[in-house]
C-alpha cells in the first residue's frame, strides 16, 4: 500500500511540474492551467487531507504563476478572471474529490465492521451448536444411566447366580485341566461383567485408571486368547503382528482390555468369512498436545505406543466415520448394537493420557489405533 502511494504521488509530481514549465513557456494560454485537476484526484486517491491541502495551495500557487509573466496592454484584468475561475474550478474538484474518496473510505469501513460482525455471529452459532450438542450428550449420558441403573439391578441377581453355578462345576470331580482353565476364563469374564456394569452406573464420571508400566503383549495376547474361539466359529483370520521390541506401555490392562474387545467385536462383525483381522503394535513421536496429556497421567511418558485393530471387512463411509465416537451411533441392526462401544472405548483412552482414532475406507476394511504414552527405557519383546 505504502508503495503504491509513492507511485502515485510520483505521477501526481509529474503531472505538476509538466503543466508548471507550460505555464512558464506559454502563460498566455489558460487551458494548460486546467490541467492541475490531474494531480488533485490523483492525490484525492490518497485519502489524506494534509496532503490534499498541500496539492491544492500548490495548484493555486501555479495556477497565478502565469500572472507574473508580461502580457498585452488590457489582457491584465482579463487573465486575473480567467485564472480566479480556474482557482474555482480547482477548489471545487478537490472538494469533490476528497468527499467522494472519504465516502468511500467509510463505506469500506462499514463493509469491514459488517464482515467482522458477521465472522463473530457465524462464530456465536458455532458455538451455540458445540453447546448444544454438549447438551444432547448430557441428556443421553443421563439417559444411559438411567437405563443401565434399571438394567444392573435385574441384571446382578442371574449374574451371581450363574459365577455360583459356574464355581460349583469347577470344584466338581472328574473335571479335566482343559475344563478348568475355560471355567476360570468364564470366571475372570463374569467379573469384568460385573466391574463394566459398576462402571456403566457412572458413565459419565467412569472410574479412573489404575494405570502402570506394562508389556504391550500383557495387553494384547489375553484379548487375543479370549476372543479367538469367536473368529474361528465364523471363518474369520486373527493374527498379531511380530513387532520386534516395544516399549512399556501405561496402561490399565483391564480397562484397555475392554476397548480391545469393542474394537475386535466390531472387526468380526464387519468382516466375512475368509476375511482376516490383524492386530499389530507400534511407535511414534508424541505430538506437543499428546505429550503435555500424556505426562500429566504418566511423568516418565517418551513416546506414543500404538495398538491397531484393522480388518478387511466392508469399511465406513466418511459421514459415519465423522460420527462413529457419538454415543448412540451405530451401523449395526437394530438390537444387535447400542451405539456406545467406540464411545466408552475412546472415553476410556483419553483418560489414559491417550487417543483413540479411526480410518476407514469402503470395501477396504477399517483401522482403528489406540495410543498410549510409552516408556522408551525398558523395552521388552513382543512374542
Amino acid at each position: 500500500m505504502i508503495k503504491q502511494h509513492r507511485i502515485v504521488l510520483a505521477i501526481a509530481a509529474t503531472v505538476f511540474l509538466a503543466i508548471v514549465v507550460l505555464e512558464a513557456v506559454a502563460p498566455a494560454n489558460i487551458v494548460g492551467a486546467y490541467g492541475l485537476v490531474l494531480p488533485i484526484l490523483l492525490v484525492a486517491t490518497l485519502r489524506s487531507r494534509t496532503l490534499m491541502l498541500v496539492t491544492v495551495v500548490a495548484c493555486l500557487a501555479a495556477t497565478y504563476l502565469g500572472l507574473m509573466q508580461p502580457t498585452k496592454p488590457g489582457r491584465f484584468q482579463a487573465a486575473v478572471i480567467n485564472r480566479t475561475v480556474v482557482a474555482g474550478v480547482l477548489l471545487v474538484v478537490a472538494y469533490i474529490g476528497m468527499t467522494w474518496e472519504e465516502r468511500k473510505a467509510r463505506e469500506e469501513a462499514a463493509r469491514a465492521a459488517l464482515a467482522h460482525q458477521t465472522e463473530d455471529l457465524l462464530r456465536a452459532n458455532a458455538q451455540l451448536v458445540e453447546v448444544k450438542d454438549q447438551l444432547n450428550r448430557s441428556e443421553r449420558l443421563a439417559a444411559v444411566g438411567q437405563m443401565v441403573a434399571s438394567v444392573a439391578h435385574e441384571v446382578g441377581t442371574p449374574l451371581h447366580s450363574i459365577a455360583w453355578h459356574v464355581q460349583a462345576l469347577g470344584e466338581e470331580a472328574g473335571v479335566t485341566p482343559d475344563m478348568k482353565k475355560r471355567v476360570s476364563v468364564i470366571e475372570d469374564q463374569l467379573g469384568r461383567v460385573v466391574r463394566i456394569i459398576q462402571d456403566l452406573l457412572s458413565s459419565t464420571r467412569q472410574r479412573k485408571p489404575e494405570a502402570t508400566w506394562v508389556p504391550v503383549e500383557q495387553v494384547i495376547h489375553p484379548v487375543v486368547a479370549l476372543m479367538e474361539p469367536a473368529f474361528h466359529a465364523k471363518g474369520v483370520g486373527l493374527t498379531v503382528e511380530r513387532t520386534g521390541s516395544l516399549p512399556l506401555v501405561w496402561a490399565d490392562a483391564e480397562k484397555i482390555h475392554q476397548v480391545l474387545v469393542n474394537l475386535l467385536t466390531n472387526a468380526l462383525a464387519a468382516t466375512p468369512t475368509a476375511g482376516s483381522v490383524v492386530v499389530g503394535g507400534g511407535t511414534r513421536s508424541p505430538s506437543a498436545e499428546e505429550l503435555e496429556s500424556g505426562r500429566r497421567m504418566a511423568d516418565a511418558m517418551t513416546t506414543m505406543v500404538t495398538i491397531t485393530v484393522r480388518d478387511t471387512g466392508c469399511g465406513m463411509p466418511p459421514e459415519d466415520v465423522e460420527k462413529a465416537f457419538e454415543p448412540f451411533f451405530t451401523t449395526k441392526a437394530v438390537g444387535t448394537g447400542t451405539g456406545l462401544g467406540l464411545f466408552l472405548s475412546r472415553e476410556i483412552v483419553v483418560a489414559h493420557g491417550g487417543l483413540l482414532s479411526l480410518e476407514s475406507t469402503i470395501g477396504r476394511g477399517t483401522a482403528v489405533t489406540i495410543s498410549l504414552p510409552g516408556l522408551l527405557s525398558d523395552s521388552v519383546p513382543v512374542a
